[in-house]
């Protein structure tokens, strides 16, 4: 008896075997998704990744300290160049806020994509578990009735103590 590398055990030069097997396809939604994101969807990625750590916060804290002991006039009065109640830093930050705003939605937006594809694929695994259990209780000869019925009686007594 010859092996096949394909079907380990079985005989390479006796007749075919009716059963075939069929590798189960497997699929990561993030890879999905991964794979249609353009280069601008990085980079708001990227932004609001960055916009939503501690790093933001703290160079933003550096920045307003700095800007501000610099229109106080702490480095020199050459240096001033927003007076109190510093109307340029106002702009600016109200600009950083419109534009942070827009990527968190853009992130957003691709999240949900993210999850419907994960529901899509999640549907696809339950008919899957479904068929094949199924056709297992078949062969076994449980009755696929009976099965439902039981399952109905525990789902019945999970609703009534969650009520």
């Amino acid at each position: 008896m010859t092996t096949s590398p394909e079907h380990p055990g079985t005989d390479r030069d006796s007749a075919p075997s009716t059963v075939r097997h069929h590798p189960p396809k497997f699929h990561n939604e993030r890879a999905l998704i991964a794979l249609g994101r353009s280069g601008q969807e990085r980079l708001s990625d990227v932004i609001t990744e960055f916009a939503g750590s501690m790093t933001f916060v703290y160079v933003h804290v550096a920045w307003f300290v700095g800007w501000i002991l610099m229109n106080e006039g702490c480095f020199g009065r050459r240096l001033v160049f927003d007076r109190f109640p510093y109307g340029l830093l106002t702009m600016v930050v109200s600009l950083e806020a419109i534009f942070l705003s827009t990527f968190v939605l853009i992130s957003q937006n691709r999240d949900a994509s993210r999850q419907n594809v994960r529901a899509d694929l999640d549907y696809q695994t339950n008919v899957q578990s479904a068929v094949w259990t199924e056709h297992i209780g078949r062969q076994l000869g449980l009755d696929p009735a009976e099965i439902d019925a039981k399952v109905a009686q525990i789902l019945a007594r999970t609703d009534a103590s969650t009520s």
